[in-house]
């Protein structure tokens, strides 16, 4: 007999994408670090009190840009609901966070949850399935065709410095019409903001990281001015980057 729930703890080093296929709903939070998840053509950027609720058999392409520890909550299939969505990237309230802690007591075992620890992971369950109601807007497109793919990973290997539209549809053989175009078709949003959304992910994986001054980040990702940072940050995610990287910590 498996338990209903269980979790677990675990350390990653760096590596590549590979893919994440879970029997059970899973709880996916970062402790220390940062994870990227891809999953039906979009990417999201996991940093700590972030969590991530996946659907069982849903996959997803997981990536570790550096390492990380993680902390995993998998609930039956009969024990919790199909969640919200396949995949859902969202904000961990403080109650969640403790519950996600005194969880961790109960491994993966044969031995049957005690009835305390039982109704603790079905209040993570209610918890948490209602914060993936409101997902987190930090989530950029990965493009189907090969052509987008290869303009959007080279966007991405720019982001310290001027990039121009015209130059990339020429390294990726198209003409800038027709690639405005696939951006358009298949990401929903033009060329300009899915570099502005780049480079703010790319600013909440520094932040996540360490200490880094922020004037230094938002310099890293290609912005001239902090002021111009702080606003285009605060308009995506709802706070400063010093308050992001703070809530991080609590």
């Amino acid at each position: 007999m498996t338990r209903k729930a269980y979790s677990f703890v675990r350390t990653f080093n760096a590596g590549p994408a590979r893919e994440l296929r879970a029997d059970r709903h899973y709880l996916l939070c970062a402790s220390e670090g940062a994870l990227r998840l891809e999953a039906q053509g979009r990417a999201w950027l996991l940093p700590p009190a972030r969590a991530a609720l996946i659907e069982a058999g849903q996959p997803i392409a997981v990536s570790i840009p550096r390492p990380v520890t993680t902390a995993s909550v998998l609930f039956d299939t009969a024990f919790a609901p199909p969640p919200p969505a396949p995949l859902t990237v969202f904000d961990l309230s403080p109650l969640a966070r403790s519950l996600v802690a005194e969880c961790g007591t109960w491994g993966e075992s044969d031995q049957p949850l005690t009835a305390y620890a039982e109704t603790l992971f079905a209040a993570l369950a209610a918890v948490t399935w209602r914060l993936a109601e409101k997902p987190s807007p930090v989530v950029v497109p990965v493009g189907r065709s090969p052509e987008l793919r290869r303009a959007l990973r080279l966007t991405e290997e720019r982001l310290d410095r001027e990039v121009r539209f015209e130059d990339l549809a020429q390294e990726v053989g198209l003409a800038p019409r027709t690639l405005a175009r696939r951006f358009a078709e298949e990401t929903g949003m033009t060329w300009r903001a899915a570099l502005r959304r780049m480079r703010l992910l790319r600013a909440i994986e520094e932040l996540a990281a360490g200490d880094r001054p922020v004037t230094k980040i938002a310099y890293m990702v290609g912005y001239g001015s902090l002021s111009a940072f702080n606003a285009a940050f605060q308009e995506l995610t709802g706070r400063t980057p010093t308050d992001y990287r703070a809530s991080f910590r609590r």
